[in-house]
């Protein structure tokens, strides 16, 4: 028999400060007192960020679905292409998907050490001249931040909305038994 023993947690997340899609300035205390999805991506993807996006927003039906999970969870949304994505951009984006997103963006150096918090790789191609379009290569992979804003879980394109749901939901039932209310 294989054993698996998993030591630790992986130092994902921490300190960050962006704006998002109303211009607010938004840090990772705006992330305590509740479970968060992050997903890093950016507006002009044409098809796997729209994909991972509304994968969230299935999760989250699903969640809110049930009264004892309902209103845990809050996805937000972080642009890896501040050039383009101003906050303007990402409120027009965020209205194609789940009415709950929050989404951030900010200045290049903001966004790039946001990322290395949660180390999520991105690359712009090099050589973009004025308007040309241009994808953003970046980590598929939405992070669940527990409500004292420590890394939980990881889940990438190859999970399900309802494996996402399920997952969740334990840990959202784990930390309510500490008698901890969200």
């Amino acid at each position: 028999m294989n054993r698996v023993e998993t030591v630790g947690t992986a130092d994902i997340g921490g300190r960050f400060e962006l704006v998002d899609q109303d211009h607010q300035t938004f840090t990772e205390k705006n992330m305590l007192g509740k479970f968060h999805v992050v997903y890093f991506g950016f507006c002009h993807c044409p098809d796997i960020c729209p994909e991972e996006m509304d994968k969230i927003g299935d999760a989250l039906d699903i969640l809110d679905a049930n009264a004892y999970t309902k209103d845990a969870v809050q996805p937000v949304f972080i642009s890896c292409d501040p050039q383009r994505d101003t906050p303007v951009e990402v409120k027009s984006y965020l209205k194609q998907f789940h009415s709950k997103f929050i989404g951030l963006t900010g200045s290049v150096e903001q966004v790039r050490t946001t990322c290395k918090a949660y180390r999520v790789y991105f690359s712009k191609p090099p050589k973009v001249v004025g308007d040309q379009d241009y994808l953003v290569d970046h980590a598929i992979y939405t992070y669940l931040m527990d409500p004292d804003g420590v890394f939980v879980e990881v889940y990438g394109k190859d999970k399900n909305a309802e494996y996402m749901a399920e997952d969740i939901a334990k840990r959202i039932k784990k930390f309510k038994d500490t008698g901890r209310a969200l």
